[in-house]
């Protein structure tokens, strides 16, 4: 016969504390975790695209001479580049068509890390993983997509959203 004060963990002790300290941490909400996740993805890119906007001339000849993205003329490259640096940070801080401007910019980010800067991946994969949980695990609750998913009767494990 086992002993149950035995078998179950200490609740007193630095056990206990252990225990304790886990269970709090696990009951911080999602949609608290998913805050600083889409504000810190948003910040990097929205920085770039308002540096690209600073200097024009300077990011054409970057585009022209160091970036060097395949298939793509330089000049097209740094305007859809400059673009979606300004758009998807909105929407992520928005919280608005959230997945979608995460899956936009975890693109952007793949297409830097194989294209443009493959020795900078201790960064880029950084960003992807921010992007990944907020593409699998939504906006959270606090954002536009949450009251538009309800509005729409979309269920909480829909598309959209998710608590």
């Amino acid at each position: 016969m086992s002993n149950p004060a035995v078998s179950l963990p200490a609740r007193n002790g630095v056990l206990g504390l252990v225990v304790r300290t886990r269970d709090l941490l696990e009951s911080v909400p999602y949609t608290l975790l998913a805050l600083p996740l889409r504000a810190a993805v948003a910040t990097v890119f929205w920085n770039s695209g308002t540096t690209k906007l600073a200097s024009w001339n300077t990011t054409l000849s970057l585009f022209a001479d160091e970036y060097k993205v395949p298939l793509i003329p330089p000049e097209i490259a740094a305007y859809m580049s400059a673009t979606v640096e300004l758009i998807t940070p909105v929407l992520l801080v928005l919280g608005l068509f959230t997945r979608g401007a995460a899956f936009v910019l975890l693109g952007m980010t793949t297409v830097i890390e194989v294209f443009v800067y493959p020795q900078a991946w201790p960064t880029h994969i950084q960003w992807a993983a921010m992007l990944l949980v907020v593409l699998c695990r939504g906006p959270g609750a606090i954002s536009l997509d949450h009251p538009i998913a309800r509005w729409l009767s979309i269920e909480k494990n829909a598309i959209f959203i998710r608590e």
